[in-house]
Formats: structure tokens, sequence, C-alpha cells
């Protein structure tokens, strides 16, 4: 049975609809999933998944498992966020050891962006991402004693920063997830604030929205987002252990998941990721696997 997301605002029981596929078991063996905390794709739709393991292992649309490596150091703490620059290289936000690490798709290390903790220009407190805009100049969210947003040069030089830890506009409380839409404006999930916020390249706020709830229309622990390309984004709430679908001013529409563990419910999902056919996959986190729903 397809599964969809309502285009009436209201939640619904994930009981009556089932996603489209389900993949993942826990594991720490090659293609299994130990609570898995960021995924993001390519241009083939391969999935990149890194779980609590450090590993950064891909597999193709269906689960099928490909390859997979680990990053330099993790007794410390494991990677937060994935994406892709428009280069074709995966970024990974290294949370614990302050920096971004940048790979070739077979998982050669090419680059990192600092390694040094603390509030300075091109030090970091624990990153949670990092996304790169269509000049390749390169964002990194933190979390912790700072949260703050910087930008840095295609080279990796420090630019500027905004943000500060707190809950007034432009402020954040662990800025999980970076996200461009196609206006180059950068969506950030501002998750212990259960809010959204909406910049320019340069920091400037432009739009930010929500509250918290479980109420269709608020946000619990917001931890991902995902365009649709129709004037819609999916926010994938932690808290809520759902997905819930708002126009780009902040309206809900619908949302799917409930908490639990068959097919169709969610344990404290951390990201999703909208495929080259339209469709989500959303990291189940807790429950060690993914499911994929048709809109």
């Amino acid at each position: 049975m397809l599964a969809c997301l309502l285009l009436t605002a209201g939640c619904i029981d994930s009981g009556t609809d089932l996603p489209e596929l389900v993949w993942g078991r826990a594991g720490v063996s090659p293609g299994r999933l130990q609570k898995p905390r960021a995924i993001t794709r390519d241009h083939q739709d391969r999935l990149y998944l890194v779980d609590m393991t450090a590993r950064i292992q891909v597999f193709d649309r269906d689960g099928g498992y490909r390859s997979s490596w680990q990053t330099p150091a993790h007794d410390n703490g494991r990677p937060t966020g994935l994406s892709f620059d428009p280069r074709g290289r995966i970024l990974v936000a290294d949370t614990h050891y302050y920096r971004v690490l940048i790979y070739s798709l077979s998982g050669e290390l090419l680059q990192s962006i600092g390694g040094v903790n603390g509030h300075g220009p091109g030090q970091f407190g624990f990153v949670t991402d990092a996304v790169v805009d269509a000049d390749g100049n390169f964002y990194a969210g933190e979390y912790g004693e700072f949260d703050r947003i910087q930008k840095f040069d295609p080279r990796g030089q420090y630019l500027l920063e905004w943000g500060s830890h707190g809950s007034e506009p432009g402020q954040f409380l662990r800025p999980q997830s970076l996200v461009f839409d196609d206006q180059q404006r950068l969506w950030v999930t501002d998750s212990c604030n259960h809010r959204l916020q909406v910049f320019d390249r340069n920091g400037k706020l432009l739009l930010a929205w929500g509250e918290q709830g479980s109420a269709p229309g608020q946000l619990y622990y917001p931890y991902d987002l995902a365009f649709d390309g129709q004037g819609h984004v999916y926010v994938c709430e932690f808290g809520n252990s759902r997905v819930q679908k708002f126009t780009l001013d902040g309206q809900s529409v619908g949302c799917w998941g409930t908490y639990g563990r068959a097919p169709g419910q969610l344990n404290n999902p951390w990201g999703l990721v909208r495929d080259s056919q339209g469709r989500l996959h959303v990291l189940d986190s807790n429950n060690h696997r993914v499911q994929r729903i048709e809109l």
C-alpha cells in the first residue's frame, strides 16, 4: 500500500497509510544500522547514512548495501550531519571533533574545515550540519555554548558569522539542519526553540515560524527538512515522531507518522531526504531503519 501525506490539515493514523518501503535492521555489520543520525543522497539517488558507529554507509534507493567508510576518529562522539555540495562531494559534520570533513563519493577524505574548539573565527563548538551555496561557500551550524552559523569561502577561509545562544529572533538553541531552497535562502531547523528560521546568505533573518507542541501546525524538536519544489516543506520532528508538511509560510497541510515500531510509525526520527522521484526517505533512527513514503 502506498502512503501519502494528507493534503488537508491534521495528523493521520499511520496505521492506515503504510510506507511504500521499509528497510534496515539493528546491528554493526555492513548494511545494518545503529541509530542512524543523518541521511542525504547523490544525483543517482544513492543514499548515504551515518550512524552511531561513525560509519558513512552507501545504499541504493531500495536499501541495498553498496559500500561504507568511517570517520578518522569517533571516541568522543559521532557525526550528526550529511549533505552534498554542487561538485558532488559529501560533507560530514564531525560534531564532537569540531570540524567539517569533505569526502569524495568513494570515501576519500579531500578537505577538513575547523578542528579547534572555541568561539574564534573558524573555531567550532559541536558542529551539527554543513551546506554549500551556489557560489561554493560553506556554512556550518553549531550548538552548545555558541549556537551560531559560520560562513567560509570555497577554500575554507572564514568570512562571517551570525547567531548566538538564545530564543530571540536570529538566535538559536541547537541549529540542527541547514538546507538551501531554490532561491538560495538558508533554512535552519532551530530545534530546541521548536521553530524554523530562514536567512539570506549574509545572515539577515527573512522569516521565522513554529511553536512548541504536538497539535497540527506545532513543532517538537524539528531535526531536518526537505522541499518538494511545489511550495511545501516537509519537517522531520524528533520529539513528535512524525513528518509534517507545511506551506513555506508555516501553514500546516498534513502530517504522517505516530510513535511506535510498526510500519508507518516512527521512533525519534533524525532526518529525511527527497529523491528524484519525489519520494521521502525518513530516517527512523531508534527503530534502526528507513521508511520510504510515496508523496
